[in-house]
């Protein structure tokens, strides 16, 4: 049987770990959980440069679907 060398599942523990802690480091803050959320998202340059990829697919979708005229 070959080693699993990635799991997803421990991968996403630690990261809800690592969300938590940082949450829980300036609680007083914010209001609640899903502000920190919001907020870590909003300046967070690795999540605008994933959110710019997702905006930039989608538009060359609809582009290319407007163009088929589908």
């Amino acid at each position: 049987m070959k080693k699993k060398t990635f799991d997803c599942v421990e991968m996403k523990r630690q990261a809800q770990a690592r969300l938590m802690a940082a949450y829980e480091a300036r609680e007083n803050e914010f209001s609640s959980y899903a502000e920190f959320i919001h907020e870590t998202a909003a300046t967070d340059p690795k999540i605008q440069a994933f959110r710019k990829k997702i905006v930039n697919a989608q538009r060359a979708l609809t582009s290319d679907t407007v163009s088929r005229g589908d």
